[in-house]
């Protein structure tokens, strides 16, 4: 090598050994990112689900049947449910381990008047203890079906209570703490509807499975013969399932004989968000939310549902026509990657509604429902707050053994709600129907301005709702306020509340404390 750094035989430079070292680490560092940014591209572009338009509609849709009951001397309704394990063919010919009550998937629906007692005799013969909350139901703390009142495998409980609240859609499904999602993806819901005089008297669709159609929305995956309920890469949300199926009902269509027909909509996914409509634009007739009817119905092209919501709607059919339910991308203000990985972007065809070629005649629907019950937060006496992470809420995990709030019975109070981890969240309280007084500090929109004991809180946003507590008083046992993303539910996002008496004593909860800290109270 000469002195001026060619080559004496050839004449040529050769690159000094540094110089090839960074050539080499900058074509190694090239050649990563290629890998990595198309990896990324690839769970991106993967991570859009869309079944609208794949959808077959070949199987009838399967309705719950009513809870079969007997009535006491002394008036008390009684109905059993029992928790078993059993076998189910979604697809003909392939059996499905599930969950159920009473059957192998899902529950009956159970079925009360406003003003009667009712008593659920509930027999657990799974493998595991679980339990059974009234999602939506105002009745004691010792009723509720917490993660308090497990009931352990081959044990039962029977909770009873008065119904004291008017008509409205509400479910059942396990909360064991820690093992919500499993035992509510295994199959473990069902609905529980009220009626009362009012309702009774307006001329709506109510011939349950005729005209009056439950529709219990959760999403699958299925691979091979067994459920796939396992967490995708970075799904921080929980389990997103690639298709839906409607009360177990895999591609499922219903046969309509009617002008109207009333769906009665449960979003029982544990972590996804639809966005309900028809295929053709043409407006869904919300008249009712979580908690019972509206004052008013609300004509809608799109319809929200986070888990654990429900809404009641009613479509109007044209003789022999197919329409479809469908469920749109979320208009929600996610980020790039939350409204990708988070289920934003996926669309589903959910139920195909078959009119037949001549349909019964259905009576207009009422310009007036009904008067509301609901606090207006105007007589509010306390004001508190609640900051929504995946880390718990208030900075602050599930503690079975501590008392986060204590609230007085007979008052009003003013929450906030705040999510503050630009991740889906929604908020769902325990015995109370609620309403929501504003959103980012505007009026709701007309279909969140009904009775809620569930609300989407989406990314950065503030949501105000005025609740009213009417007891009992038990200052010994909690009712729950949770986010109802069963996952983040599980991790810890939840919250215990107690009703005292004015100037009462608040208990200590039984548990042993699990982490040092003991109940406290405000």
């Amino acid at each position: 090598m000469s002195r001026n750094g060619y080559d004496a035989v050839g004449g040529r430079r050769r690159m000094p050994w540094w110089k090839r070292a960074l050539l080499v680490a900058g074509s190694l560092g090239t050649l990563f990112a290629l890998v990595v940014g198309g990896l990324f591209a690839w769970l991106y572009t993967g991570a859009r689900i869309s079944t609208v338009g794949a959808v077959d509609f070949r199987n009838a849709l399967v309705v719950p049947p009513l809870a079969a009951s007997t009535v006491d001397a002394d008036g008390t309704r009684v109905f059993d449910l029992r928790m078993q394990a059993g076998q189910s063919e979604f697809t003909p010919g392939t059996r499905t381990a599930t969950w159920g009550f009473n059957r192998s998937y899902l529950g009956p629906t159970l079925r009360a008047t406003e003003g009667e007692k009712v008593r659920v005799r509930v027999a657990n013969t799974l493998p595991e203890e679980s339990s059974v909350h009234w999602h939506g139901m105002h009745l004691p703390a010792a009723m509720d079906g917490g993660p308090h009142q497990v009931v352990p495998a081959g044990g039962s409980w029977a909770p009873e209570w008065t119904v004291a609240q008017p008509a409205a859609t509400l479910w059942y499904h396990p909360h064991p703490h820690g093992a919500t999602e499993a035992h509510v993806q295994r199959g473990l819901a069902g609905l529980f509807l009220l009626d009362d005089a009012r309702s009774a008297a307006l001329p709506l669709p109510r011939s349950y499975g005729v005209d009056d159609i439950p529709a219990i929305v959760q999403d699958v995956r299925l691979d091979g013969a067994e459920f796939d309920h396992g967490h995708q890469l970075m799904r921080n949300v929980g389990f997103l399932g690639e298709r839906t199926m409607v009360n177990g009902t895999l591609d499922p269509y219903v046969s309509v004989g009617d002008e109207l027909v009333r769906l009665r909509l449960l979003n029982a996914s544990t972590a996804r968000v639809y966005t309900f409509g028809l295929d053709d634009g043409r407006p869904l007739q919300q008249i009712a939310s979580d908690g019972g009817l509206l004052e008013a119905p609300y004509a809608t092209g799109r319809l929200r549902l986070s888990p654990g919501e429900r809404a009641e709607v009613v479509v109007r059919m044209q003789p022999g026509e197919r329409r479809v339910l469908r469920s749109y991308p979320l208009d929600a203000g996610l980020d790039f990657w939350n409204q990708r990985f988070g289920g934003g972007d996926d669309s589903f065809d959910v139920l195909q509604l078959r009119a037949q070629p001549t349909l019964r005649p259905s009576a207009p629907l009422p310009p007036a429902l009904a008067a509301s019950r609901l606090p207006t937060g105007e007589d509010s006496v306390r004001e508190r707050s609640f900051d929504l992470r995946m880390s718990g809420i208030n900075g602050r995990k599930m503690d079975m053994s501590r008392v986060d709030e204590t609230v007085t019975r007979g008052t009003t109070e003013t929450w906030t709600l705040r999510n503050e981890d630009g991740m889906p969240h929604n908020f769902h309280v325990h015995d109370v129907q609620f309403r929501v007084l504003d959103i980012d500090s505007a009026a709701p929109p007309p279909s969140l301005r009904g009775p809620k004991d569930t609300v989407f809180v989406p990314p950065g946003s503030t949501v105000r709702i005025a609740l009213r507590f009417e007891g009992p008083a038990d200052p010994g046992t909690p009712y729950m306020y949770h986010c109802h993303l069963l996952y983040h539910e599980d991790r810890g996002m939840m919250g215990q509340f107690v009703v005292a008496e004015p100037g009462g004593p608040v208990a200590a909860l039984s548990p042993a404390p699990s982490n040092g800290s003991g109940s406290h109270h405000h």
